[in-house]
């Protein structure tokens, strides 16, 4: 039996390395060139092309190459049945809370500030307040929200959440539902969006939302570029509702070149890579699952379809 990746126009030789470090015996194929697709058992996916997971008759496990899965949940030719997992790695989760606590402290310091202050050659000190002054709301406290919300709140600022769902949390307050969801928005001064993208949660960032939180409040979207009403934030930032934004996802990747975001001066874009797999610490728990589908063993990381994560 042996294990797929379909990553299209990708160099994966680092992923192959990565698990064969784990299991020498493993045998790995890499589409498009696989040989013999009835051998394929588990198939390792990031933005397959539509149709090909029904090449492999005897598959029994899905797995994304990331946190997540929406390129699975919304390919309609995958072959129903079969589970699919996602990745829970250590390495996404600090890589990303990386990403927000610089994103949040640029803002609080008013780096963007100074670099236009650099610009006019002038000196002038800002007032910047205590680090616990700034209210920053977590929209999704899932694995990755919650750690990062944990990270934020451990470095000194005053962190909240929301989810859909009831969560204890020791260091922040969680709130949830929708009947919470003004109060959360309403202390917000840097609102982040690590939300699983879901028909719920679709736009969800939308004028009503961003006109809610705290005056020249801050976003920060690490979570699906369906989250995100373009219009509206646009229109927001037009008002004075928002003082800026940092957006790392889209609703079209690459971002066109003639979108008004590229020469907004008051976004920030990166190209999609507040946190990216690392091969070497997600092959551990990639070959555990092959195992576990080879053994028909309850699976790690098993997506709720019906949730959507």
């Amino acid at each position: 039996m042996s294990l797929a990746i379909i990553y299209p126009n990708k160099d994966v030789s680092h992923w192959v390395t990565a698990l064969q470090t784990q299991d020498p015996a493993l045998k790995i194929e890499v589409w498009p060139g696989i040989e013999d697709p009835d051998d394929v058992l588990f198939a390792l996916c990031w933005n397959h092309p539509a149709g090909v997971l029904q090449k492999f008759p005897n598959l029994k496990c899905i797995s994304s190459l990331g946190a997540g899965i929406n390129h699975l949940l919304n390919d309609s030719t995958r072959p129903l049945g079969i589970p699919l997992v996602r990745l829970v790695d250590e390495g996404l989760k600090q890589s990303m809370a990386e990403y927000v606590m610089l994103g949040a402290l640029e803002y609080f310091r008013r780096f963007k500030d100074y670099r236009l202050q650099q610009v006019k050659t002038e000196w002038a000190a800002r007032q910047i307040p205590h680090i616990s002054a700034p209210g920053i709301g977590m929209m999704g406290c899932g694995e990755i929200g919650s750690y990062v919300a944990d990270k934020l709140a451990d470095f000194g600022f005053s962190v909240h959440g929301w989810r859909r769902t009831p969560q204890a949390n020791e260091k922040i307050r969680v709130y949830s539902g929708k009947e919470e969801l003004e109060t959360f928005l309403r202390q917000t001064d840097i609102l982040v969006c690590l939300l699983p993208l879901t028909p719920e949660t679709e736009n969800i960032l939308n004028l009503q939302t961003l006109s809610q939180l705290r005056p020249n409040a801050y976003l920060i979207n690490v979570g699906r570029g369906a989250h995100l009403v373009e219009a509206d934030l646009l229109s927001a930032l037009e008002s004075g509702d928002l003082s800026g934004a940092l957006l790392d996802v889209f609703r079209e990747e690459p971002l066109p070149q003639q979108h008004p975001f590229w020469t907004h001066d008051k976004i920030s874009i990166t190209p999609h890579i507040a946190s990216q797999t690392n091969p070497e610490s997600a092959a551990e728990q990639i070959v555990e699952n092959y195992q576990r589908a080879l053994n028909s063993s309850p699976l790690l990381n098993l997506v709720d379809v019906k949730s959507g994560y």
